[in-house]
């Protein structure tokens, strides 16, 4: 097994310092877009669900907290290593939106230098490594992984993506057990922040043909040694196992938190993949129009359009086995696109999303790889090859910078960026949902309820937007209209375990405590353990005077959440009748 390889032009020609200010370019290009984050605030759009509304996350590290991080399957994932992350964001910093954020922007610089850095270490190209870095770090699609909270297991996973290929290069120069463990671990940690990482044992495949060139068969350019193709696959069993893991683990958790869409037809699915590849294409060229949701299409995907994708993503497939030898590049990075985005591209439906900018975070590294090595390979015979590639990727940098700080302006708040979606989208129920939620909040009730009812005039089968429209007219005194928006949602998703609270919130509100304690309890058996709603519960059985049931919900209340025992049991106190403490 060999050493890596180095161009004659690697040390000589280009020192350390100059990789230095490269480096420090790339993280001043970086801030520029995104250091408007620091004054954005959290989005309602699983912003609450990681944080704000999460008690485990919200008051930091404890021993429960580091027990429930391992074993929770809340928003139907398992990733220990980001909801530890976000503990530590608010151990230390509390709920405070724009430095959660700017960490993200920290972890999304580290990952662009590591990206260049790995690119540099495998090649002697300096420049392409800076352009594909500089690619990476400003193009728009990558601004929903980094301005957004709750996509903190993006950035993060990459990171431990970008140390995995690290300590396997480590591994490659020289081989021993100490840098092949060390690659496994850093792998693992990367399934514990997101297990979209599953794929990177095949790009490690990949990164053995090129650029470490560590396949039995010759190619252009290979000076050393090649070990046999065998041996290398037999090399990443190791990977290939936790990757497994990961699998069942993911599918398990989603399955069980119904995060899974059966109702869309497999023959849609697959059509709908099949474009969505051609689509992140497109918008890597051409990146307007993004948005946070873009509504799945079900099977109002036209016949040509599949067959047209399937034909070029076959040509492509093709052209990059064809051209794999004299260019290594584009097999590298065609597969790497192709194949990191399998997770993620709708075979297996997990929300109706149609595709999501996120996920483009790592698969356009692949492409980049291709446009910084092939257009140079394209123009290198043209006389003035060398200015051309000088000004338009100049200009290529600086109209991606300009696009993204654009971007980023939109994730500023949730009504800053559901108003911007429903302007680039059409027929988009979430958006609407999730503006309505955001009017609601500021007491913009009527615009709220018109949002709400627009959302499920597109989707009327859309629990969430019952839910919050009967929260809207509760909210205006219209309990009739309330309870039958209740009513549906809690029909439509029995585990809506915030309807039924809700529900009983408004229940109690008009002295209907025996129905309220009901839906407090439905709550309860969906979310066990929720000391809100044991608390609600405990006012109810109050009201009902069944002290013996209000006792037995302050003592679970005790343990969970002192504060609202106290209040439970100033209610007790006040009813003139025994407490059971």
């Amino acid at each position: 097994m060999q050493t890596l390889s180095r161009g004659p032009r690697d040390s000589a020609n280009r020192p350390k310092p100059f990789v230095f200010i490269i480096s420090l370019l790339l993280v001043l290009l970086t801030l520029f877009p995104y250091w408007q984050v620091t004054g954005h605030d959290f989005i309602g759009f699983d912003d609450h669900k990681y944080i704000t509304e999460n008690p485990y996350v919200r008051y930091g590290f404890s021993l429960e907290g580091l027990v429930w991080a391992f074993t929770a399957t809340e928003v139907a994932n398992w990733h220990p290593l980001t909801w530890l992350s976000h503990m530590l964001d608010c151990h230390l910093y509390g709920l405070n939106p724009g430095v959660h954020l700017f960490n993200n922007v920290l972890i999304h610089i580290a990952n662009t230098l590591l990206l260049f850095l790995l690119l540099r270490r495998m090649t002697p190209s300096l420049w392409k490594s800076a352009f594909v870095a500089a690619l990476f770090a400003l193009h728009p699609l990558h601004v929903e992984s980094v301005a957004w909270i709750a996509e903190r297991k993006d950035v993060l996973s990459t990171l431990f993506w970008m140390l995995t290929i690290w300590t396997y290069l480590r591994y490659v120069e020289r081989p021993g057990a100490g840098p092949y463990l060390l690659s496994l671990t850093c792998f693992a940690l990367g399934l514990m922040a997101k297990p979209m990482v599953v794929t990177l044992p095949f790009v490690l495949l990949l990164l053995d043909y090129w650029p470490l060139r560590r396949w039995g068969f010759p190619q252009e350019g290979f000076s050393s040694k090649m070990a046999f193709p065998l041996r290398l696959i037999w090399e990443k069993v190791p990977f290939l196992v936790l990757s497994a893991i990961s699998c069942i683990i993911t599918y398990t958790v989603q399955h069980q938190g119904g995060a899974m869409v059966q109702w869309i037809p497999l023959k849609a699915r697959i059509a709908n993949a099949l474009v969505s590849y051609i689509l992140y294409v497109y918008k890597m060229l051409w990146p307007h129009n993004l948005a946070a949701y873009y509504p799945h299409p079900g099977t109002a995907i036209p016949l040509w359009q599949t067959v047209g994708a399937t034909l070029l993503l076959a040509g492509l497939c093709a052209l990059a086995v064809y051209k794999a030898r004299k260019h290594g590049y584009f097999l590298l990075g065609w597969f790497w696109y192709f194949g990191t985005l399998v997770p993620v591209i709708g075979l297996v439906q997990v929300g109706l999303q149609k595709m999501a900018d996120r996920y483009t975070y790592i698969p356009l590294i692949g492409l980049f790889i291709i446009i910084a090595w092939g257009v140079p390979h394209l123009v290198e015979k043209w006389p003035y090859h060398k200015p051309f590639l000088i000004i338009s990727s100049a200009l290529v940098l600086v109209s991606l910078s300009l696009l993204t700080f654009l971007q980023v302006t939109y994730w500023k708040d949730t009504a800053s960026l559901f108003q911007h979606t429903l302007r680039v989208t059409r027929n988009n129920h979430l958006a609407h949902n999730n503006l309505g939620n955001a009017l609601g909040r500021e007491g913009k009730h009527d615009q709220a309820i018109h949002h709400f009812l627009k959302a499920l005039e597109i989707f009327p089968g859309y629990a969430q937007a019952h839910n919050n429209l009967a929260v809207t007219y509760a909210h205006q005194g219209k309990f009739k209209e309330a309870f039958a928006h209740y009513t549906r949602a809690v029909r439509i998703d029995p585990q809506f375990w915030k309807a039924h609270f809700n529900f009983g919130l408004a229940l109690a509100s008009q002295g209907m405590f025996k129905e309220a304690a009901s839906h407090y309890q439905a709550a309860l058996n969906l979310r066990p353990g929720h000391s809100k709603v044991h608390y609600y519960l405990g006012l109810a059985y109050c009201s009902l005077g069944d002290m013996k049931a209000a006792s037995r919900e302050y003592k679970t209340l005790k343990d969970l959440h002192p504060t609202l025992a106290a209040q439970l049991l100033v209610r007790l106190q006040g009813s003139g009748r025994p407490v059971q403490k």
